[in-house]
Formats: structure tokens, sequence, C-alpha cells
């Protein structure tokens, strides 16, 4: 059974505080978060993940459900494929 790898905090914090594009990139994420209602079931999609080199950018992000997200992990989405 494979070992789930511990998160480094300090260094997403350094990742995300670093400069003004990391800092406007959060800021983007939180502003499509609150866009969600707590408890409906929906999250924010990256078309093409962080891991695969997507953008925080509002043509990279849609609202989906948990479960399509889920889903999804971290393929690139077939309508950002096309």
């Amino acid at each position: 059974m494979a070992t789930k790898k511990k998160r480094d905090y300090k260094k997403e914090y350094a990742r995300d505080h670093a400069s003004r594009k990391a800092k406007v990139a959060r800021a983007k994420r939180n502003a499509a978060n609150r866009k969600l209602q707590p408890g409906d079931g929906n999250e924010v999609d990256h078309l093409v993940p962080l891991s695969k080199g997507g953008t925080n950018t509002r043509k990279n992000l849609r609202v989906v459900s948990r479960t399509a997200n889920r889903k999804k992990g971290s393929r690139i989405s077939a309508r950002k494929r096309k």
C-alpha cells in the first residue's frame, strides 16, 4: 500500500505568498470559491490542473459537482483538449 505524502505547508505558503503574481493567482482562486454556496455540492475545477501547468485564469476555471471533480482528478478536461 502506498503511503500518503505529507504536505509541506511552509513550501505552499512560500509559493502562494512569494510574488505579486502568486498573490493575484491566490486571490482569483478565492474569488471563484466565494461564488460557491456552502453545502451545494459544487467545487471550482481547473480545466488544465495546476500540476499539469494550468493557471488560475478565469478561462481555466469552472464550477462542477464535487463528484465530477473527484472523478476527473488531475487529468486535463476533455472540454479543454478540443
